[in-house]
């Protein structure tokens, strides 16, 4: 796998179907398309998410995947992983997803589509459903391998092949692993003294933690 060179979008993933899963129907299936694809503030044109208290919204508009993890969890399942199969949006290559920095910032392609990392993904039993591996997805968020969801700051068009650049990274230093695996205080209070605008449900989960630390 080519994680070395210019960090690129290998894949952009849109729903291919709606099924029932263990609670209600989901749009996890995504699966690569071709050609060049709209980005808007609410997601990419094609997609669908089916539950908005849970999914979508402007902090979670377009969720990221690196391969490099998925070439991780082929190494560990034994089994192929194919892009779009966590549900992904974007499969991206030379790209630490895992390691971005909350509020770092990605230039995406000729059109200048800029997105900002909002947040760990925090799997449901939807994806323990499409790996048909039972409680998967709790494996998945103890991995720190979750992928990332953004926010779309700057919209427009966006394909397989273009280029992503690091924009900004803040330098408080606590990374989508580090939400996606703990609530540990230190990290917490890095962020809420950051400049970073946190999405809300960050800002929840920092009071929540610091909250008890104080006790």
């Amino acid at each position: 796998m080519a994680g070395n060179g210019v960090p690129r979008v290998l894949t952009v993933n849109v729903v291919h179907q709606v099924f029932r899963g263990p609670i209600r129907e989901t749009a996890i299936d995504k699966r690569p398309v071709t050609g060049p694809v709209d980005v808007g503030t609410s997601g990419l044109a094609g997609d669908l998410q089916c539950d908005t208290r849970y999914h979508g919204g402007p902090d979670k508009a377009v969720y990221a995947y690196a391969a490099e993890d998925a070439a991780w969890w082929a190494d560990e399942l034994q089994r192929e992983i194919p892009p779009g199969l966590f549900g992904e949006n974007l499969t991206t290559v030379g790209l630490d997803v895992t390691g971005a920095v909350i509020g770092e910032r990605w230039l995406v392609g000729d059109d200048g589509v800029l997105f900002e990392v909002r947040m760990p993904r925090t799997p449901c039993a939807n994806l323990s459903a499409r790996m048909d591996i039972a409680r998967f997805h709790r494996r998945f968020a103890a991995s720190g391998r979750t992928g990332a969801l953004l926010r779309v700051l700057t919209p427009g068009r966006i394909a397989a092949g273009d280029r992503v650049s690091v924009e900004r990274r803040p330098d408080h230093g606590v990374t989508v692993a580090d939400l996606a695996t703990g609530s540990n205080p230190d990290h917490m209070q890095r962020l809420a003294d950051s400049d970073v605008d946190l999405a809300t449900t960050v800002q929840s989960m920092a009071r929540r933690v610091l909250a008890r630390a104080s006790r």
